[in-house]
């Protein structure tokens, strides 16, 4: 139910935001506004304020909207009010227009980001954990503990920052979009701070579909986890054996046991095998057996105990940081970051036209939805991050030059600017009826990979 609230929130918001845009500059170039839509389909809700000639309306299906202006072209209007229908104005006017909605949504994008740069925004700090051998990472001499503090000039407060800039990196090829290369500036623990060449070129724009930073060698830092026995399982197959909370495992079958993760996969790997086992339990070594109840997970059966970690909250809390920015720095970030994803938008689109990153990366609603309701989850600042992405994505999608969306009718109107008369008729409705099946198709491929997420989740 949060989701769908958080979802239906989000797309009255943007959409809001994008036919205002829309509405307000065809006010201020003398248009008449006829109607005022959040949502298509049948009218629920309607009204007119006083003095107003706009109908304002809230219609069934919130998935969209439109702002419907007084135009020939679509029913009789009156000789007194040829001079306000939008088909009489100017063509640099009609652009304006209609650039506007897209550029509403990028505004709330900053402005949104601005608040949240003032704010603060929580992320975890950019400290590399183990380095794989033989990868770009290792061959740059990157090692444990190291943080990186830029890449190629640009500011990494987080790893997500880290993560969003490599993957520019790759999408325009390396620095300077003509080298294979990403300069890294890098703090050791001990405070010196040098510079670093990585190599991408081993990457491919395929390779973004999964974890690239993985390929790369490079991996988040994380607090090595002790096998110590927090919660129990009531019932589970560690409380019938004995073990109790703040016990530390050392060992199993005679292997030495380092950290939770080793502990966790020993019990994996013996589903329904005995283990012996070895342990501290205030200072006196203690031995026991247990069997690992067998369970079926992803369509392999795993051993599992029912025991968690007692984890160092202390020491997971150290590794988060908060990014903020005084008022006007603040500001100029948040075009910066508007302007870069943006423009990673755009050519991760151009990428997928030309079938160099899946078209399994389009989502629909229902995914949308999904991270709608997740962002809510984790709190304000998540989500509203979460709107502003979203409302970038509206923006972009909407300068698209396909018929139907914005950036199809700045192209018209573009071309009606060159030849110095609009384009015929005929013309337009052969791109109306293209711009359709676009995109229906686009939808209902953004539905599917939506549902096969489901299926497979």
């Amino acid at each position: 139910m949060i989701s769908v609230l958080a979802f239906i929130v989000a797309i009255v918001v943007l959409v809001a935001f994008h036919e205002y845009g829309h509405y307000w500059v065809a006010r201020k170039c003398g248009v008449k506004v006829l109607r005022f839509s959040i949502g298509f389909g049948k009218i629920i809700y309607t009204r007119k304020f006083s003095g107003g000639e706009t109908e304002w309306v809230i219609s069934a299906i919130p998935l969209g909207g439109y702002v419907k202006m007084l135009d020939e072209r679509e029913g009789e209007v009156k000789p007194e009010e040829l001079s306000r229908a939008f088909n009489r104005q100017p063509v640099l006017q009609r652009m304006a227009i209609v650039v506007a909605g897209p550029l509403a949504n990028l505004l709330l994008a900053t402005v949104l980001y601005w608040g949240l740069f003032i704010y603060g925004v929580p992320g975890l700090k950019p400290v590399l954990g183990n380095v794989t051998p033989s990868t770009p990472a290792a061959y740059a001499q990157l090692q444990t503990k190291q943080t990186i503090l830029s890449v190629n000039g640009i500011e990494t407060p987080s790893w997500q920052g880290v993560r969003w800039v490599l993957l520019d990196a790759v999408l325009q090829g390396g620095k300077g979009g003509d080298k294979n290369v990403a300069d890294l500036e890098i703090r050791t623990p001990e405070g010196a701070t040098f510079n670093r060449l990585l190599d991408i070129s081993s990457l491919t724009v395929a390779d973004i579909d999964g974890d690239f930073l993985q390929k790369l060698g490079m991996q988040l830092f994380k607090p090595v986890i002790e096998p110590v026995i927090g919660k129990l399982v009531a019932g589970g197959v560690a409380e019938r054996s004995g073990l109790l909370e703040d016990d530390k495992v050392m060992s199993v079958n005679g292997s030495k046991i380092e950290d939770w993760e080793s502990w966790v996969a020993v019990v994996s790997k013996h589903p329904a095998i005995l283990l012996k086992v070895e342990l501290y339990r205030a200072g006196n070594l203690i031995k026991l057996e247990l069997t690992p109840e067998m369970v079926n997970e992803g369509g392999r059966q795993i051993g599992r105990i029912g025991a968690y970690a007692k984890v160092n909250k202390k020491a997971f809390e150290e590794m988060m940081t908060v990014v903020r920015y005084p008022f006007f720095k603040a500001l100029g970030e948040a075009i910066r970051k508007t302007w870069e994803t943006s423009v990673v938008s755009l050519k991760m689109m151009g990428r997928m036209i030309v079938g160099q990153i899946s078209l399994k990366n389009l989502s629909g609603p229902v995914t949308i939805a999904d991270y709608a309701g997740q962002s809510a989850h984790m709190g304000m600042n998540t989500y509203l991050a979460f709107l502003a992405l979203i409302s970038i994505s509206l923006g972009v999608l909407n300068l698209l030059p396909i018929p139907l969306l914005d950036g199809g009718h700045l192209l018209y109107y573009m071309a009606e600017l060159i030849k110095g008369s609009p384009v015929s008729d005929s013309l337009w409705e052969a791109g109306q009826k293209v711009g359709m099946a676009l995109l229906f198709t686009l939808m209902a491929l953004a539905l599917f990979n939506d549902f096969s997420r489901l299926i497979l989740n």
